[in-house]
């Protein structure tokens, strides 16, 4: 029976890290379902959704400790029911850029979980010389949600905190 691990690390951003470690998860017999990287400033961040029977999985929860150590890295580890493929219909990229302000993207993302809607992806970006910002978040809605209405109260946050913002639909999910 196949089992299921969240596994993040980070670190210093060093050539062959993610390398090394999708090395390890290959070898421990894992599969990746998904992963994702991101660099801030010199540190990167990796998390990966790995498959694998019960054996592959122990292997990999006992080898991950000494490689972390070895690699320099902060690492955790989650065991997971596993993959659900969502039915979603349709995807948007939600953009929105203006001087950055405490609290602008926690207004941001609250929109949307009241409307319980959950995010794909998120990537924010603030220039500390002009204190301008840019964020692109992606989401997925069913059938049944209006984008038209959904647009117009977007449109009313987005003028309410003073950003400049735009919804358009995408064929993906993924930044």
């Amino acid at each position: 029976m196949s089992q299921y691990l969240v596994l993040t690390a980070m670190g210093a951003d060093r050539t062959g890290s993610v390398s090394e470690l999708t090395k390890l998860a290959s070898k421990c017999g894992c599969n990746i379902i998904d992963s994702r990287m991101a660099i801030f400033g010199l540190e990167f961040s990796l998390i990966m959704l790995l498959n694998g029977s019960a054996k592959a999985i122990n292997q990999i929860e006992n080898k991950l400790p000494a490689m972390a150590v070895k690699l320099e890295l902060t690492t955790m580890m989650k065991r997971t029911s596993g993959y659900k493929k969502r039915e979603f219909t349709h995807h948007y990229q939600v953009d929105y850029a203006g001087i950055d302000q405490p609290g602008l993207l926690k207004a941001v993302t609250a929109f949307f979980a009241t409307r319980n809607i959950d995010l794909s992806s998120l990537k924010s970006e603030i220039d500390p010389v002009t204190n301008q910002m840019r964020a692109t978040i992606l989401i997925a809605l069913t059938e049944d949600t209006s984008i038209e209405q959904l647009e117009s109260d977007y449109f009313e946050l987005c003028e309410q905190v003073g950003v400049q913002g735009c919804i358009k639909k995408v064929n993906s999910n993924l930044i």
